[in-house]
Formats: structure tokens, C-alpha cells, sequence
């Protein structure tokens, strides 16, 4: 069989997606919650529209999320009948600290995560845990400008080695930061980051980037003192750039853009920055906020293997002529004659999928895990009650083929998969309900009406038997 035996067959969610309950048990307020949804959504994630609080005029998807809060149990079960090995979620950091920077933490959002880890472990499911997936508390981000602050080193060391001990014999697996790559393309989104008029807005991206990597070393150096047993891993938001012709120039150009988010990846697996990077950072007169020892961590402190998401290809081209964009993407890309495109604009590209596997596995030699991939579509529940979403089935039969053909034909060490969103969740870049990912359907809509009931979709059971079978039936 060619998916590994104890392969992590699994699904990912995020606290600030779906978890709701964004006032209860004493949690803070966080980056998350003041994202509205509508048209300022996008402003406001890129930093450019200040929204510091929530206001009446606005509708907040990720207050009610689909109430994983009070639903967990009832949502671990159906997972666990689909067979899970794994489940990928992320810790509300200001659930923890409401304000980032407290003396002590709080008991209740502590005993909530056990609670859940306890939930999964009762059903033989490994928790995956992000330690921050797109989550600031807004008090770090008032008080000190969130990661452009070194400050936010210790906040986040303080945060780690607090859920690392209370976790330690719960969770084994654990990612830093998810798609750190994103504070370039959404920085308030991804790290809590607002500009003023101006501000040196790539500076302060850089600067924030630099916090966070050496934060990532040493909590990958917290973790591995502190559980010795347990695997740290890094998270891109991944993906080939295509060049759109022949022309140098154009595969330069697709280069470039995969450097761009390599980068990251670079120095989490390899330990320092790449030249590439460097160089390139000195024409832009970005200075790296390097301190005494900077370089010691990021050296003696990389992740145990490389995790990323992967939905799409890019296509690119030098020539501004060549203008024909696809609509919907966070990242801008040309749109490629030979793909099919989601709803949303995202083009399916399943041989992709084992293009960046390789592309990645040749550069770190580290085992991959796949930790999203998926289609969001608008999912109809018919008069019998079902929902027939087989062109979700098609997407991610097609995707699981070419991860199994990365595996055995290509020898690329994978240790897992996790589709996005297994159960339906609020969309992080448009904050649609209807955009939906999931095995199982939850009853809201996007102005957050519904009876929040879950129901299996048809790709529910399909899944099912890829898990039963290790990924031979499909």
C-alpha cells in the first residue's frame, strides 16, 4: 500500500473560524474578532482600515463561528466516525492570556482545550495544534503594535511554555504559526499589524516576520525540552508559481515568487536566512531588527518537519501586458487557460499538489504534512435533507492521487493529511458561511441565522472509506 502505515488521516479547523463564544470564559478580545465581514473586511486585513474594536454597524462572523465551543463533543464524534487519526486545530491564544501580556493565565480557557484534547484522545484521535492561527490578542496589538514589537517574543514564550506544560501528555504534534508567509499578503489578519500614513509598511512586515521566526526557534526549543517526545512543525501557505511562457524573464519571475514564500520556510528548516533573501531585502533598504544570539537560535532551533496548506497553483508572467487575473485569491495570479477555476476564483490544480510536494521536499529533506487542502463551494441541502457535493469529492479525490503518487513514485516522505475545514467553518478571507469546505454541513448562514445543526454531506461517508482503506479506495 503505498500511504505509510499510521499515516494521519485527519481535517483542520481554526479557533477564531469556528470556535464562537468569543466573550465567554473570560477570553479576550483578538485580531479575529473585529474582522467584519462585507466589504471592509479586506481593508481591515490588510491593516489599511483601522477597526482596533467592534462597532454596531458592522456584522462579525467569528463571534459566533459554528459554536465548536459548546458543540465539541458532538463534532469530535462525527469525526471520529469518519475515522480520524488526527484533528488539526488551533488554541485562542487571548483564551489563554485575554490580554497577552497577564501575570497568569486563565484557568477556564486552560480546562476548555483539555477538555477537547481529552475528547479526542477518548477516541483515539491525535490533536495537531496550531499555537497561534491567525490570533493576537487586540491588547498586544493596541499596547505594543503586535509582532513589529519585540516585546511579543516574550508574550509568546510565556503563552508556549504555559500550554506545553498543561498539555504536554495530551498533544504531541504542534505547529508554530499558521501560513506565516501570510503577514506579506494579509498582515492584520495574519499578525495583528496596522499601518498609518507613512509608515515604511515592508519594514514593519519584515521586522514583524523577524519576531516571529525567533519566536518559532525558541518555542521549537521550549517544546522539545519540555516534551521531549513531541514534533514542531513550521506552516506555509504553499503553492508553484508557474511562469506563462518560456520567456526567462517570465520564469524568473515565478522564481522570485516562490522565494518570496520560501523564505520563511528557509530559516524554520534550514536555520538562517538565504542569501536570496538578504540581497534582496538590502535593495529595499529593509533592515533585519537582528539582536546578540539571533542567529544562534534560528540555527540550533528548527522545526521537525514542514507543514503547509495547498489549494491552488499561481501563474505569472513579466510582461504587464499579460494582465488577465482570476478573482477571489489573496494571492494575485494570472489566470491559467489549462485549469478549471473554484466558485471563488481558485484554480484546481491537482498535479500542482504533487509539484509543491516535491518542490518542497527537495529543498528540506524534512517530512511533509499536509495540513489543508480543499474547495470551498456553495453546498445546497436538497429536499431529502442531503447534500450531494460530489465536485468536492472529484477535487480532493484528485488531490489524494497525486499526494499518493508523490508518495510512491516520487519517494516524498508524508506523514498526514488534513483537509480544510472538515466541518463547514466561517471563511477566513471573505467571512462567508457559504463558502463551505466541510464533510459535514452546519445550519448558518452568512449573517449568522440558523439552527447552528450539523449534518453529514455526502462526501462525509466518502472519506470515511479513503480512511478505512488508507487512502486505496477513492
Amino acid at each position: 500500500m503505498s500511504f505509510p502505515k499510521g499515516f494521519l488521516w485527519g481535517g483542520a479547523t481554526a479557533a477564531n473560524q469556528c470556535e464562537g463564544a468569543y466573550q465567554e470564559g473570560g477570553r479576550g478580545l483578538a485580531n479575529g474578532d473585529v474582522l467584519p465581514a462585507g466589504k471592509d473586511r479586506f481593508p481591515v486585513g490588510l491593516g489599511k482600515l483601522k477597526m482596533l474594536t467592534c462597532d454596531a454597524n458592522h456584522y462579525y462572523p467569528g463571534h459566533k463561528g459554528i459554536d465548536f465551543y459548546h458543540h465539541y463533543k458532538e463534532d469530535i464524534k462525527l469525526f471520529s466516525e469518519m475515522g480520524f487519526k488526527t484533528f488539526r486545530l488551533s488554541i485562542s491564544w487571548s483564551r489563554i492570556f485575554p490580554n497577552g501580556d497577564d501575570q497568569t493565565p486563565n484557568e477556564e480557557g486552560l480546562q476548555f482545550y483539555e477538555d477537547v484534547f481529552k475528547e479526542c484522545q477518548r477516541y483515539g484521535i491525535e490533536p495537531l495544534v496550531t499555537i497561534t492561527h491567525f490570533d493576537v490578542p487586540m491588547n498586544l496589538v493596541e499596547k505594543y503594535g503586535s509582532w513589529r514589537h519585540r516585546k511579543m517574543i516574550d508574550f509568546y514564550l510565556n503563552y508556549c511554555e504555559t500550554i506545553f506544560k498543561r498539555y504536554k501528555d495530551l498533544v504531541k504534534y504542534w505547529l508554530t504559526f499558521n501560513e506565516i508567509n501570510m503577514v506579506l499578503h494579509l498582515p492584520f489578519v495574519a499578525a495583528g499589524l496596522t499601518f498609518e500614513e507613512g509608515d515604511h509598511i515592508e519594514q514593519i512586515k519584515y521586522t514583524a516576520t523577524h519576531h516571529e521566526l525567533v519566536a518559532s526557534a525558541l518555542a521549537t526549543k521550549l517544546a522539545h525540552e519540555i516534551m521531549p517526545e513531541c514534533q514542531v512543525g513550521c506552516m506555509l501557505a504553499a503553492g508553484n508559481t508557474y511562469a506563462n511562457t518560456p520567456n526567462p524573464k517570465d520564469v524568473w519571475q515565478s522564481m522570485e515568487k516562490d522565494r518570496e514564500n520560501y523564505f520563511f520556510i528557509d530559516v524554520q528548516s534550514r536555520g538562517a536566512y538565504p542569501n536570496y533573501a538578504l540581497k534582496e531585502l538590502e535593495r529595499k533598504g529593509i533592515n533585519i531588527p537582528f539582536e546578540e544570539g539571533d542567529q544562534d537560535i534560528l540555527k540550533q532551533h528548527t522545526v521537525d518537519f514542514i507543514a503547509f496548506s495547498y489549494y491552488s497553483s499561481r501563474l505569472t508572467s513579466a510582461d504587464p501586458e499579460v494582465n488577465k487575473m482570476t478573482q477571489g485569491n489573496v494571492f494575485a495570479t494570472l489566470r491559467n487557460p489549462y485549469l478549471e477555476a473554484s466558485e471563488w476564483g481558485w484554480q484546481i490544480d491537482a498535479l500542482g499538489f504533487r509539484i509543491t510536494m516535491n518542490s518542497l521536499y527537495d529543498r528540506y529533506q524534512k517530512p511533509l504534512f499536509v495540513v489543508e487542502n480543499g474547495l470551498g463551494a456553495v453546498d445546497v441541502v436538497t429536499e431529502q435533507g442531503t447534500v450531494e457535493d460530489d465536485y468536492r469529492i472529484e477535487y480532493l479525490r484528485e488531490h489524494i492521487k497525486a499526494m499518493k503518487d508523490a508518495i510512491e513514485l516520487d519517494g516524498v516522505e508524508v506523514m498526514g493529511y488534513t483537509p480544510w475545514g472538515c466541518i463547514d467553518l466561517v471563511s477566513a478571507s471573505t467571512g462567508e458561511m457559504k463558502k463551505r469546505y466541510g464533510f459535514i454541513y452546519v445550519d448558518l448562514d452568512n449573517d449568522g441565522n440558523g439552527t447552528m445543526k450539523r449534518l453529514k454531506k455526502k462526501s462525509f461517508n466518502w472519506y470515511k472509506e479513503v480512511i478505512a482503506s488508507n487512502g486505496e479506495v477513492l
